[in-house]
């Protein structure tokens, strides 16, 4: 599992680690692991040119130790000065004796219109509201160069704890982080201008609390929550799941979440609604009744809300039930807040940026300019758990604790349909025994590796993620667990 902390969190961490080595050990560490990265990254050394950006901290500090080691392999290394008089001295001093340069900050555009490698210290994860203005020339350069660019710690001007990004700010081809992930790493806007990311040991693990603010499941964490039959199970046993979707205008919601249901992990499916007939056409083995979901037959979880229309009735009915509900879409729209914060029941809610919004009363930009929070709010202020779908999909429970951010997908998701095959492929997980956060988890990322199947680099519809949903399911199963 990858994991991220917060900045407060890396600090304590870090002075209570530097207590405990000699001084200046610590940066070493860092700018070693960052010198590597960047020798990687050039593929040869010798005879490269090499620009630093360098700010006052201990970011600049990390950047002119990493020049001084690349200039004594024979690249030449030129240090950009944005703070004259409070760059890191032994930083400096140590780049000088190895064979580099320093110039001012108004040189540095022509120095990176130059380069083959920008390094990117300019500031460090302390830094809020975008890049300053002395700094903008020199990234929107960088931008623009045919060097690579990489960050140190992350991209200057993102914010590290919320991924915001509120000004200009640096984008980078990789992003050299160390001792643990940040939150802006993970989480976008900030984790597109991150680039690839690499991770150096320093030796923080050790300092480091058990609750993370992040965690992003890998295929063996999910490998252990996939729902199995034992040689025992009935499909009763392996969970049943309703699905109340879909309308006379929008049937095809409810093939679609019922194809994602048949795929998760339950042993049967029941659909309540309109749509029966076009259900059961595609996909005989579903349970279609008419009768409301008071009378559909015992299930595990519920499924509401996708192409439901105005049906709030039967929104209603769904939350008043005593099981897990997962409440998407026009279900989102159709449920008071005071109806999902009462329910004894857990509730999944699986909104995108714009439902995500209308619930908080803000606009939509406010959402995806600061998912981490908005996604926190709403779990909040609802007492349920939140996946927020998008670029980012992160999921959040009710009582704090870490947000899981999901790492897999494709832009050929944002598809219409693709949340309904979500909704379905969830639910049944969550009937399948699965808590609200693992089966919100888990189902985005089966769903974003389907996705990423289904599209091989071309548009896919929700019917081929549906489809692929097997293949990724087998993928994860692939990899070992602690239950072999």
């Amino acid at each position: 599992m990858r994991i991220a902390y917060s900045v407060e969190t890396v600090r304590t961490a870090e002075r209570a680690l530097m207590a405990r080595l000699p001084e200046g050990a610590l940066m070493q560490r860092a700018a070693a692991g960052l010198a590597a990265a960047c020798a990687d990254l050039l593929g040869r050394v010798y005879g490269r040119r090499v620009v630093l950006l360098v700010g006052s901290g201990d970011n600049g500090g990390d950047a002119l130790y990493a020049g001084a080691r690349l200039a004594c392999r024979g690249a030449g290394v030129t240090a950009v000065e944005l703070a004259p008089g409070r760059t890191h001295p032994g930083g400096l001093a140590a780049l000088r004796r190895a064979g580099g340069t320093v110039t001012r900050a108004d040189a540095g555009p022509a120095a990176v219109d130059g380069a083959d490698l920008v390094v990117d210290g300019i500031v460090g994860i302390g830094g809020k509201g975008g890049l300053r203005p002395e700094a903008v020339p020199l990234a929107e350069h960088a931008a623009r160069a045919r060097a690579a660019v990489v960050a140190v710690d992350l991209p200057s001007g993102v914010e590290a704890d919320s991924g915001e990004v509120r000004g200009a700010a640096v984008r980078a081809d990789l992003t050299v982080t160390f001792g643990t992930h940040k939150p802006g790493l993970l989480v976008d806007p900030a984790r597109e201008y991150a680039g690839t990311v690499r991770l150096v040991d320093i030796g923080l693990g050790a300092e480091l609390p058990a609750g993370p603010e992040l965690e992003a499941l890998q295929h063996a964490d999910v490998a252990a929550l996939l729902p199995r039959p034992a040689a025992e199970s009935d499909k009763y046993r392996r969970g049943v799941v309703g699905v109340a979707a879909g309308s006379a205008r929008y049937p095809g919601a409810a093939v679609l979440a019922v194809s994602g249901a048949l795929r998760g992990g339950a042993g049967a499916v029941r659909y309540v609604g309109p749509a029966g007939q076009a259900v059961i056409a595609r996909f005989p083995e579903t349970l279609v009744s008419d009768r409301g979901p008071r009378e559909a037959g015992r299930v595990q979880a519920w499924v509401v809300g996708p192409g439901a229309g105005d049906d709030a009735a039967t929104v209603a009915e769904v939350l008043a039930s005593p099981v897990p509900v997962l409440l998407d879409a026009d279900g989102l729209r159709l449920a008071g807040r005071a109806a999902v914060r009462d329910r004894g029941a857990p509730t999944l809610m699986t909104p995108h940026a714009g439902e995500a919004a209308a619930l908080l009363g803000v606009a939509r930009e406010e959402v995806e300019a600061a998912r981490l929070s908005a996604v926190r709010e709403l779990a909040a202020a609802y007492r349920a758990t939140v996946l927020l779908k998008g670029s980012t999909t992160l999921v959040a429970g009710p009582d704090g604790g870490p947000v899981r951010v999901n790492p897999t997908g494709t832009p050929y998701l944002a598809t219409a349909g693709s949340g309904d095959v979500l909704s379905g492929l969830a639910g049944s997980l969550l009937a399948a025994g699965l808590s609200p956060l693992d089966a919100g988890s888990v189902g985005a990322y089966l769903h974003g590796l389907a996705g990423r199947f289904a599209s091989a680099g071309a548009p896919a519809g929700a019917h081929d993620v549906a489809a692929a949903i097997p293949d990724a399911w087998r993928d994860v199963r692939d990899v070992p667990d602690a239950r072999g």
